[in-house]
């Protein structure tokens, strides 16, 4: 079965939410989630793997694809800094020189790709 999708409408809100200092765990993690899943829409592919633990993990970007174990290209960091990411208030440089975000792998810096496309 797929992942339950995240409408946009809801997404929206909730991040909207989270940019007002709402911090409430169910919010964030939509926030988080609905944020990934654009990425994932709008940077199809399985060659980076990004991780914002505990609340959702996507594959991205067109390349190689893997099959077994861990992935080649992973991008990690917390929901913080994702959501920051995904809305422009912080640059993909700003966060690796931050040691904010944990990028390893050729396919695994996300700059093309920042911010994620939420206004629609």
């Amino acid at each position: 079965m797929p992942p339950r999708r995240i409408e946009d409408a809801v997404g929206r809100a909730a991040l909207t939410a989270v940019q007002q200092g709402d911090t409430a765990r169910a919010t964030v993690a939509t926030a988080v989630r609905w944020t990934l899943q654009r990425l994932a829409d709008d940077v199809p592919g399985n060659s980076v793997e990004v991780r914002v633990p505990p609340f959702a993990a996507v594959q991205a970007v067109p390349g190689p694809r893997h099959t077994r174990g861990t992935p080649p290209n992973v991008v990690e960091t917390d929901a913080t800094t994702w959501l920051a990411l995904a809305t422009a208030e912080l640059t993909w440089d700003e966060a690796v020189a931050q040691s904010r975000v944990s990028a390893s792998g050729s396919r695994a810096d996300l700059t093309a790709f920042l911010p994620v496309r939420v206004a629609l």
